[in-house]
């Protein structure tokens, strides 16, 4: 289907490639008996007697939570609304990372690789992309009226163990997650806490006043990435990158969808999980109102709508249930530009 094609195709577009010391062995950290990151030791601290969040972080939103957190829809602005209903619409087109611009606040709360360096008067923070962050912990306060930026401003403090980083000074022109809107006013706080040498226990809380009523917070959660190294991601700015391609919206599957039974639904029912990318991904399927739902590492809940009593579109992908002689799906591809992708029923 042409639409389901031209709204996928840009999801390839930053594929990371096998590289030299992807299996490099990270020294100088506790290991158990059979040789393993031993997660669960002591978080390191700093000759200043705080922890050291030092590290390469495999970052992913808390499973059993969505994406967006506490946010309800009565606490975001009209306007803000009908925005992100429109850019749900039409697939993101108009998302600034498909033309290889930077997701400024967006990568806060973005799943992915991420390394932490740590000094006593600085934090820097190196995403995939080769974009970065850095936080001042030099007691500096943020400007009050900065010169607005892709990746804002930011400096923290230590509350006790806890990092405390504030960050303002964005453009309007990112997005945050889920395809939310922000203005100029968008203020940040994010709370980093290390309980131990291989989790990062993350919550950020979004104020922006011309665009929610309240401040809102997303839980992120992330594992010590031990024995590989950060591998570059880079978007390619191709004179032909596919949008010119990108038709078709969301209600074109609505108009071509069948009618599939409750009671064949529920045998979809469940937690799917392999590999994208050489990533661990989990697909949870659940049914309400007649509806299937898929969230996509704990992520936010989003419906797919049958083509077929097998064949799902939804979020810009293609979902194909395999199943057994009993009609229950044993196993679930998912289709993208860049290839299908089984994940074996877990339950």
């Amino acid at each position: 289907m042409k639409f389901l094609t031209t709204a996928i195709i840009l999801t390839a577009s930053v594929i990371p490639l096998a590289a030299q010391w992807v299996q490099h062995r990270t020294p100088g950290i506790p290991r158990t008996a059979d040789g393993k990151p031993n997660l669960t030791a002591p978080a390191p601290r700093t000759a200043y007697g705080k922890p050291d969040l030092t590290g390469l972080w495999d970052m992913v939103a808390n499973i059993g939570v969505t994406n967006l957190g506490d946010l309800r829809p009565a606490d975001v602005q009209p306007w803000a609304q009908a925005l992100v209903k429109q850019r749900a619409e039409n697939f993101g087109i108009d998302n600034p990372h498909y033309q290889c611009l930077p997701s400024g606040p967006g990568y806060i709360t973005a799943g992915g690789m991420k390394r932490l360096l740590q000094t006593p008067s600085m934090i820097v923070i190196l995403n995939e992309d080769l974009t970065y962050r850095q936080i001042y912990t030099d007691g500096r306060a943020l400007e009050a009226d900065p010169n607005p930026s892709w990746m804002g401003y930011s400096v923290g403090h230590w509350d006790g163990d806890t990092l405390v980083a504030e960050s303002n000074g964005y453009n309007d022109r990112t997005w945050l997650l889920g395809g939310y809107p922000h203005t100029e006013a968008l203020h940040i706080t994010e709370r980093y806490r290390r309980p131990d040498l291989g989790h990062l226990e993350i919550a950020v809380t979004f104020q922006d006043p011309k665009a929610y009523s309240k401040a809102w917070t997303v839980p992120i959660r992330a594992q010590l990435a031990a024995d590989t190294e950060l591998l570059e991601a880079v978007c390619n700015e191709y004179p032909d990158n596919g949008q010119q391609h990108w038709v078709g919206k969301v209600s074109d599957a609505e108009k071509s969808a069948v009618k599939v039974a409750p009671e064949v639904l529920a045998k979809y029912v469940g937690v799917y999980k392999g590999l994208y990318l050489e990533r661990p991904r989990t697909v949870e399927v659940t049914l309400s109102g007649g509806i299937l739902f898929v969230a996509l590492n704990g992520g936010e809940r989003k419906p797919i709508i049958p083509q077929s009593e097998t064949y799902f579109l939804g979020n810009g992908l293609a979902y194909q249930f395999v199943r057994d002689d009993h009609g229950i799906a044993t196993y679930i591809v998912e289709s993208r530009v860049s290839g299908d992708y089984k994940y074996e029923r877990q339950k």
